[in-house]
């Protein structure tokens, strides 16, 4: 299937998705979000054909989360439009928080080959993959606090999940902007590298997952999730947090003083 906002292409047992808005840092349009669902299960019905996936990013940015953009314009009208209605049969093809569930229930492992900003429901991307390899010039947020927002798609508990409870609060709480160094001895990365060197990295790792027994490589990926709670039940607690303020002047605000001013990066200890 050819898609416009991501890039699927395959080298063996490996498949590559890149997220193709580079213009905005791959931020998370309706059209984006479509593409990525179904490429996601494009190539899930090719296991065990593909054994192992890699998720990264066109040009500067992995994934710089939700368009701000389209949400700024949604507040401003009249209705507050937001996403399709729960109702609605194609809503979960437009789903940006069920990206991460989705993410987690395919049969394959998957890869963030992070090479640039990773922020909000970016940021949660590369939680819900198995393993993250970040560039040098990777960048993380939890930013959702500096638009009037909980953490979401599901990254109110994957990231104390992969980092700690202390470092989830940090995140969430600041919603700073840390550099790859920081996220690497932080533990949120596995590995970090140059820049020239990130997409090497990510293929030799999955090369070395693709040539286990692809059975038994689906099944562990299954157990290590079955011990957490459901993303999608996570996902409904966020939502139902994130409801009561969803067209509050103080979330209006927010998102206007977000879109003129961004944070620094911060490089920690």
């Amino acid at each position: 299937m050819a898609y416009e906002f991501v890039q699927l292409e395959r080298s063996g047992h490996l498949a590559t998705i890149t997220l193709n808005r580079p213009e905005r840092l791959n931020a998370l349009s309706r059209e984006l979000t479509r593409d990525l669902h179904l490429a996601l299960d494009e190539v899930a019905m090719e296991f065990p054909a593909i054994r192992a996936v890699i998720l990264t990013g066109a040009g500067r940015g992995f994934c710089s989360g939700a368009d701000v953009g389209a949400q700024a314009q949604a507040l401003n009208s009249p209705r507050g439009s937001g996403p399709p209605p729960a109702e609605d049969e194609t809503a979960e093809l437009y789903s940006i928080t069920g990206l991460a569930p989705h993410l987690q229930r395919i049969p394959q492992a998957t890869i963030a080959a992070v090479n640039g900003v990773a922020a909000g429901a970016g940021f949660a991307l590369t939680l819900a993959c198995d393993i993250r390899i970040a560039s040098e010039a990777g960048r993380f947020s939890c930013i959702f606090i500096k638009r009037s927002l909980v953490p979401d798609t599901g990254s109110s508990y994957t990231m104390a999940a992969v980092g700690g409870m202390a470092l989830a609060a940090e995140m969430a709480l600041t919603g700073r902007v840390y550099d790859a160094p920081w996220a690497y001895r932080m533990g949120l990365v596995n590995y970090m590298v140059p820049p020239d060197q990130l997409m090497e990295k990510a293929r030799e790792v999955g090369e070395e997952i693709a040539s286990n027994p692809p059975l038994a490589t689906k099944a562990t990926k299954q157990l290590l999730y079955s011990h957490g709670p459901d993303l999608h039940e996570v996902i409904r607690m966020e939502g139902e947090a994130n409801h009561p303020h969803a067209n509050s002047e103080d979330r209006r605000e927010a998102v206007m003083s977000f879109m003129e001013k961004r944070p620094p990066v911060y490089r920690g200890r």
